[in-house]
């Protein structure tokens, strides 16, 4: 076997990994500082650095590097919704912790990046929009598997408000720069929840009086 040819192979085949990590976080930065829309491909492979052979070696389209993006984030534990996966952490601060910016640092405040992308492919049969629908929609379910441990007798009617306030918050955190802005929507999913809780204790208690009757 040529030891040479073999050589060359890996390392290329390393440059390809190494490529890809490149073009995505480029791309992170860009679509992060001037959006998705305004960010071309030429600028991403500038970025990387790569060429723009490597760039479409590894994505065909604009919108496969956008998805292969969204689909980054939603595994990094850096968007709203990734708290309510966190076993370690009590149900109730969960829901609390929805509210709070992932990254608490981040200047300026960029709020949901899946909201962000569905504005900026509003068609919604695009492959962008249909992503971000589907996250949006896991973000309902997750809430519903909380608010479930806690007991809360009607669920997905609570996990539909409580998702409402929390990319409500995160839209008005980013417009306004403020990244405390969440305190706000967390004292009214409190409101929600203690109601959804009293409801179910509520309910108990007329249960049993019916019964001692």
């Amino acid at each position: 076997m040529d030891t040479t040819v073999s050589t060359t192979a890996t390392a290329s085949r390393g440059r390809g990994r190494g490529g890809r990590e490149r073009i995505l976080a480029a791309a992170a930065r860009l679509f992060a500082t001037q959006g998705i829309s305004t960010t071309g491909m030429e600028q991403v492979a500038e970025q990387a650095p790569v060429s723009k052979r490597t760039l479409y070696a590894h994505f065909r389209t604009k919108n496969d590097l956008v998805i292969a993006h969204l689909q980054g984030l939603a595994l990094s534990g850096a968007t709203l919704e990734s708290v309510l996966t966190r076993e370690d952490i009590p149900p109730r601060d969960r829901i609390r912790r929805l509210f709070d910016q992932p990254v608490a640092d981040a200047a300026p405040v960029r709020g949901c990046p899946f909201i962000d992308a569905a504005a900026e492919f509003p068609d919604p049969e695009s492959a962008v929009h249909s992503y971000a629908r589907e996250q949006k929609l896991r973000m309902v379910q997750l809430i519903v598997a909380v608010v479930t441990e806690l007991g809360c007798r009607e669920p997905l009617p609570l996990a539909e408000q409580l998702a409402t306030l929390a990319d409500g918050a995160a839209s008005r955190a980013m417009v306004l720069d403020e990244a405390d802005y969440g305190r706000h929507a967390r004292a009214a999913a409190e409101v929600l929840l203690d109601q959804a809780l009293r409801e179910k204790t509520g309910k108990g208690r007329r249960g049993r009086r019916r019964k001692v009757v």
